[in-house]
């Protein structure tokens, strides 16, 4: 039989370990990356962004000693490259990685150059089929 101060602890247990594996995940390798040298002597460096999130909670559920306790633990890690440090002959470049849209404004605030070309040329063609 747990008491509330062993209830307690297991919640602290489970935090702690949650915590554990999100800073296994998340180190400085995971942002910065390994070096990878190519054979014509270019040394490529990724560079991520790492985003984390994590929670918990638990509760006691009765009154009584005999009674359970329950609680849970999460925790989620994204990683989404961002770009490349170029090293070839003592020169870095950066090269960004272009993230593709996420949301809806994103993809209709990409497409809006291709829209304007498209109305473009039909006014052209338009304006041209009256000249003729």
């Amino acid at each position: 039989m747990e008491t509330p101060t062993e209830k307690k602890n297991s919640l602290n247990d489970m935090m702690r370990t949650a915590m554990e594996k999100v800073r296994e995940m998340v180190d400085t390798n995971t942002i910065v990356g390994q070096p990878i040298t190519t054979p014509d002597g270019v040394t490529l460096i990724p560079i991520s962004k790492v985003s984390f999130g994590f929670g918990g909670g638990g509760g006691d559920y009765g009154k009584t000693p005999k009674e359970n306790f329950g609680g849970g633990t999460a925790a989620g890690v994204k990683i989404d490259p961002v770009a490349f440090l170029i090293i070839k002959d003592g020169t870095t470049r950066v090269l960004p990685v272009a993230v593709p849209p996420v949301s809806t404004m994103d993809r209709v605030v990409e497409m809006v150059p291709d829209i304007m070309d498209k109305v473009e040329k039909y006014f052209d063609k338009k304006e041209a089929k009256e000249f003729e």
